[in-house]
């Protein structure tokens, strides 16, 4: 598949789900905490900074992330979906609850946003993918696919707390090719 990046400083969604499955595979080759930094990240919608500061506690017996988002100082409530709720219970079973879920392996801190973003860069290259690859991406790419599974432009952007849904809309790159195609298969 090619992949086009949408401009200099942005990063796009990882649109086809055989590459989220090839991504997967070849991240749980390299660690279970990089296989469960993308998952999570997939799964949640959150932003990197966000997730990397979580502990174990933050995330065992509850069905809901609660996190105070650093760009906004807003605090969210997400409910976690059953899949990301079984992979979080797979990876935390025998951790205790101060240690961080993405432990960097240099001392007792969390990885930092550019190890984040090399994890995912990297991969994405083994992948395949060559461009507009990035931390966002995890985030765009959850995005995109509840888009994609529910329509719901409104829910999308409460979740990620956008200002308008012409705003979520761009940030998951349902872009103008893809309103092209739309209207190519569109009859009455």
């Amino acid at each position: 598949m090619v992949h086009v990046s949408t401009g200099a400083n942005t990063v796009d969604p990882i649109r086809d789900k055989a590459d989220i499955q090839q991504m997967k595979e070849v991240l749980l080759h390299q660690s279970y905490r990089n296989y469960f930094l993308f998952v999570f990240g997939i799964n949640s919608g959150l932003r990197i900074s966000d997730m990397i500061e979580l502990k174990v506690l933050d995330v065992r017996d509850s069905d809901y992330l609660k996190v105070r988002e650093r760009k906004t100082n807003n605090t969210r409530r997400i409910k976690m979906t059953r899949a990301l709720k079984n992979e979080i219970d797979k990876y935390i079973s025998l951790r205790p609850d101060s240690d961080y879920l993405f432990p960097s392996r240099k001392g007792q801190k969390p990885i930092s946003r550019v190890q984040a973003w090399k994890i995912i860069h990297d991969a994405a290259q083994q992948v395949g993918i060559k461009d507009a690859i990035g931390t966002h991406t995890l985030r765009k790419t959850f995005g995109y696919h509840f888009y994609q599974q529910n329509k719901d432009v409104a829910m999308l952007q409460q979740i990620f707390g956008h200002s308008s849904p012409s705003v979520t809309l761009r940030y998951i790159g349902i872009n103008d090719d893809m309103i092209d195609q739309a209207l190519d298969d569109f009859s009455l």
